[in-house]
Formats: structure tokens, C-alpha cells, sequence
């Protein structure tokens, strides 16, 4: 989807400088421009290659660094029950879990029809956030390499609380002070445009299989100010990222989403499917799924029961909601209480991966989940929890799930534990992985695309391009994204 410059060397302004000074340099008002920075994917790329040190900690001194931040603050999470909840309550009527003050976000019910698999209805907790919080990365060159400002960020859902964060993760109402926290650091750097230049920008979806319609803007801004570093940040080389990415729970969720949208290089040449062909497949997946999905009444959900301190399903699958208490010393509100989603089980997220004529591809799948705002999007391989079809077989099991999970060490190029977003999920924990099927009996037996509806193989730089796009790629596929992009995953 990478559209390629044309423009000369003279008419980017590209001659005889180095691609640092041109892309700074300011542009009169009305002056011609390309249609795209071709610098940015080698200054990037320039950065996935820096690891080790740079302006801010080693790699390998960023355990210890989260470590001395965690003991520096006070934070403690304790499961409560739905009348602890301060400020919450369950509506008279509908039963809709919501705040008083009508902010933050409302648990409610969704029905979902849909127009093919084995289940066809249901109906579920759904939590709605209408309002687009700002996911935002600050960039800077230091001795000619990009690094960006991570933080240090406490969430409630988090299974090890502090992971790296983008260095602004917050909602409207945090970050105009509606609820009467301190200021977010380095806010100003994604609402005021004169602070710097934008790199990357797209209002992404989140998980829609828990969310309703929701979207966050996220955003990468370079600046060339002297930046005071709070002592929650540090400065990180994409490498330096990419080398975090191989270990369990450090990249937070809302880094990786940031991450995968950042316009990196990659060879367009040989894939399987032009850009025109890969856009036209997506629109026929949209088109072909009728998706149904329209909120309800939370209380109308009749597979759910809502107990003391839970609302969960009655066969004890997918994922309960929990209320907690929380108190976190470096957070703009110092302690609160909310409920969140917990899932039932680990999931396991991948792609499957091959070369096709040489040319790396990994295997998408056009997925539905009801709580997206169009019908699908691409997601990876295999997302699911494999404890929710345990008591499935043969035919009824999910795609390629059996496969990944019974996967030969040998076949696996990258294996880490994510956990999703630890604001709104409770311990919601990943194996994320990419396997080597080239060779393998078994697939594409008949021919490369001897695969079921609904999938498609595509190059990284395919989904790098569709990523720069609002709602084309699902938050799963985006962290394997940004693991590609980040060189945490050998070819």
C-alpha cells in the first residue's frame, strides 16, 4: 500500500543533506511537497538496527530501571466486591454498570448475529468508551538515531502492574482534567501541532470482541526541543524495543499498537497479492459478512449471571467481570476503584508465516468481532483461548488452533507473553508467537492459497501499509506487527 515518491533528489530537498536536515528543515506555506517522507522508513530502519545503548539505559539495564520505578512508587490492586466499588452502581432499569458522574465508560450487554461460523447469535458484557483517548509516542534524534520516550506505567490489569508505556496513554477526560487529576506528561507534544512533526497518526480499534466501537488516536510526533526527562521516562532505540519485545510482559499493549503504525521499510517487491488485489479481497470480506450487533440491557443477557463480586458465564468460559481497588503513587488520581474484564484463560495469538518466491508472508485472517465498528478486520492466524473450544472437536475446532498449539520448537521464530490493555482487562495474558509453516504437510497442500475462506497471505510491509490506516488492522495483529517492525522476529 506504500505509495513510492517519484520526486528527484532536488525536489525533495534531499541533495546534498543529510535525510535528518531535510526532513526538519520547515516548508513555506504553499510549497509543493512529496507525497511522502522517503527518509522516514530508513531513519526507522536506522533505529531497529541501533540496540544495546543509547540516550537513555542499556537494554540490559531497563529490568533494573523498571524495577528501581516500581519501588519508588506505591502500588497495590485488591479484588473487591461490586458494593465496594466507590461511584459505581448497576441501573435500576437496564442493569448497565456505569459511573456516576457518566464518565469513564459503561458495562453493558451486546447481541451479535453474524452470517457464518458454528455460532451465529449471542449475547455478552460489553464495555463502552465512546471517547478517543491519545496513544502517543515522542520521537527525537540523538547522534542521528531516532529513539522514542517510553514510560513507566502502572496499570490496574497488568499481571506485573509496570510495563513500558507510549510516552502519553490517556483518555479525553484525562487528559482535559475532567476527573481532576494532575496534568499528563508531555501531552502538549499531541494536541498542540506546533510542537512537533507528525510521523505517523491513525485512530486505531481495540479489542472488539470487549470493546463497543471503541478507538484510540495513535500517534508517533517528532520534536527537536531540548525534552526535560521525567524520571518515569527513558529514552529507547526501536532495537532497544525490539530486544524488550522478546521478553514477557514489558511492551505494554498501547506501545505496541503506537509502534505498528510507524511507517518502517520494507521490500515491496514479489508479494503474493498486489496492493489492489490484497484491497479488493478485504472489501469482498466486508461485504460478504452480515454483521449484526446492537447493545442491550446488561441485565438481558441470559447466559450471564451477576453475583457479589462477579459477572460471569454460567458454563464458566470467555471472561467474568471483577470489580478492584486500586492505588498507584505516580498516576494522575493516586487511587480509585473500577471494574474490569478478566478472561478465563490464557489466549494464543499467531501468525503463520512462509516465504513465497523468497518474500517473507505471514497468513491474515479477515475476522469478525461484534464490537468493531465495520463488519471485519485483519487479524493474525490464530486468536483465541484455547480453554473456551476445549470442549470442541474436529471440524468445530478453530482453524490452524491444533497446529499452533502442538507447534515443534524448531518451527517457532518468535514466542513472548503479552498482556492486553491493563486499564479496562485483568490479567488478560497472550502467547503471542509467528511459526514457519513453509514445507509443512498440511498447508497449502493444493497450492499457496489452498487455505479456508476468510484468509490470505500478505507481506509485512502489506499490513505495514494498512496499519497506517484506521480499522483495517486488529490490535492483535498490530503487536506482531510491531514485533516485525521492531526486529524482534529473524527471517
Amino acid at each position: 500500500m506504500t505509495m513510492t515518491a517519484t520526486n528527484t533528489a532536488a525536489a525533495t530537498g534531499t541533495s546534498g543533506t543529510s535525510p535528518r536536515s531535510a526532513t526538519a528543515a520547515p516548508v513555506p506555506a504553499g510549497t509543493l511537497r512529496p507525497r511522502e517522507d522517503v527518509n522516514l522508513p530508513f531513519r526507522l530502519a536506522r533505529s531497529a538496527a541501533a540496540t544495546g545503548s543509547g540516550a537513555g539505559p542499556r537494554t540490559d539495564e531497563v529490568a533494573d530501571w523498571l524495577a528501581g520505578r516500581e519501588k519508588a512508587h506505591h502500588f497495590k490492586v485488591t479484588r473487591i466486591g461490586f458494593d465496594q466499588v466507590n461511584g459505581w452502581d448497576f441501573d435500576a432499569t437496564t442493569g448497565n454498570l456505569r459511573h456516576h458522574s457518566g464518565g469513564f465508560f459503561t458495562v453493558e450487554g451486546l447481541e451479535v448475529t453474524v452470517s457464518e461460523g458454528p455460532v451465529r447469535n449471542w449475547r455478552q458484557p460489553i464495555i463502552k468508551q465512546p471517547e478517543v483517548g491519545i496513544l502517543g509516542l515522542l520521537a527525537k534524534e540523538f547522534d542521528g538515531v531516532l529513539h522514542f520516550l517510553m514510560q513507566a506505567k502502572m496499570e490496574p490489569g497488568n499481571p506485573n502492574l509496570l510495563q513500558l508505556s507510549p510516552t502519553v496513554q490517556a483518555t479525553r477526560s484525562n487528559y482535559t482534567k475532567v476527573h481532576k487529576g494532575a496534568d499528563v506528561k508531555y501531552i502538549e507534544y499531541f494536541v498542540r501541532p506546533e510542537r512537533g512533526r507528525v510521523l505517523a497518526d491513525a485512530l486505531q480499534s481495540e479489542h472488539g470482541s470487549w470493546f463497543y466501537h471503541k478507538s484510540n488516536r495513535n500517534m508517533i510526533v517528532e520534536t527537536d526541543e531540548d525534552v526535560v526527562v521525567d524520571d518515569d521516562f527513558c529514552w529507547l532505540t526501536l532495537g532497544q524495543i525490539g530486544e524488550l519485545l522478546l521478553r514477557d510482559n514489558v511492551v505494554n499493549m498501547d506501545a505496541r499498537t503506537v509502534l505498528a503504525c510507524a511507517p518502517t521499510a520494507h521490500d515491496e517487491h514479489g508479494a503474493l497479492h498486489t496492493d489492489t488485489e490484497l484491497l479488493s479481497w478485504f472489501t469482498s470480506e466486508r461485504s460478504r459478512h452480515d454483521v449484526h450487533a446492537r447493545l442491550v440491557p446488561l441485565n438481558e443477557l441470559p447466559d450471564w449471571r451477576r453475583g457479589d463480586s462477579t459477572i460471569d458465564h454460567v458454563h464458566g468460559r470467555y471472561f467474568r467481570v471483577v470489580g478492584v481497588q486500586v492505588e498507584a503513587g505516580n498516576r494522575e488520581v493516586t487511587g480509585w476503584t473500577q471494574p474490569l474484564f478478566e478472561p478465563c484463560g490464557p489466549g494464543v495469538t499467531a501468525f503463520l508465516s512462509r516465504r513465497v518466491g523468497g518474500v517473507p508472508h505471514v497468513l491474515a485472517h479477515a475476522r469478525v468481532e461484534g464490537g468493531f465498528l465495520d463488519t471485519v478486520e485483519l487479524g493474525p492466524t490464530v486468536q483465541y483461548t484455547p480453554g473456551n473450544y476445549a470442549h470442541l472437536a474436529g471440524g468445530d475446532r478453530p482453524p490452524f488452533l491444533d497446529l499452533v498449539l502442538n507447534a515443534d520448537r524448531s518451527r517457532i521464530r518468535y514466542e513472548a507473553r503479552h498482556s492486553e490493555e491493563g486499564g479496562r482487562f485483568l490479567n488478560a495474558e497472550s502467547r503471542y508467537m509467528v511459526m514457519d509453516v513453509d514445507g509443512l504437510d498440511g498447508i497449502g497442500d493444493g497450492g499457496i492459497e489452498d487455505v479456508p475462506a476468510g484468509y490470505r497471505w500478505v507481506t509485512p510491509g502489506q499490513l505495514n501499509s494498512l496499519s497506517r490506516h484506521g480499522h483495517y488492522v486488529n490490535v492483535q495483529a498490530r503487536t506482531l506487527l510491531a514485533c516485525l517492525n521492531a526486529g524482534a522476529v529473524p527471517w
